[in-house]
C-alpha cells in the first residue's frame, strides 16, 4: 500500500476538509473491497463526493473508473496535491 507523510494528509485536509482518520478508514474499506469492481468504485466515488461536497460528473466518474481498472493511477499521488 501507499506510504503517505503527514504533510500529504494535511494538504488533503486543507483542500477537502476530510481528516486523516476518515481517509484511513476509507483506505481500509478499499483494501477489503474489489477495487477493480466497477460498482464498488462508483460507490467509493459517490462516498468521496459526499465527504468533500464536490460533485463528480458522470463523464469524470467514468474516466476515474477506467483509469483504476486499467492500472493507470499514478503511484506518487503526493505531487498532485499542491
Amino acid at each position: 500500500m501507499f506510504n503517505f507523510s503527514d504533510s500529504f494528509f494535511d494538504k488533503i485536509e486543507n483542500k477537502t476538509k476530510v481528516g486523516k482518520e476518515t481517509i484511513l478508514g476509507l483506505a481500509s474499506k478499499l483494501q477489503q473491497s474489489d477495487i477493480k469492481n466497477e460498482a464498488t468504485l462508483r460507490e467509493i466515488i459517490h462516498e468521496l463526493s459526499k465527504m468533500t461536497g464536490k460533485e463528480v460528473s458522470k463523464e469524470k466518474e467514468d474516466k476515474i473508473i477506467e483509469a483504476v481498472i486499467d492500472d493507470k493511477v499514478p503511484k506518487d499521488l503526493d505531487k498532485f496535491i499542491q
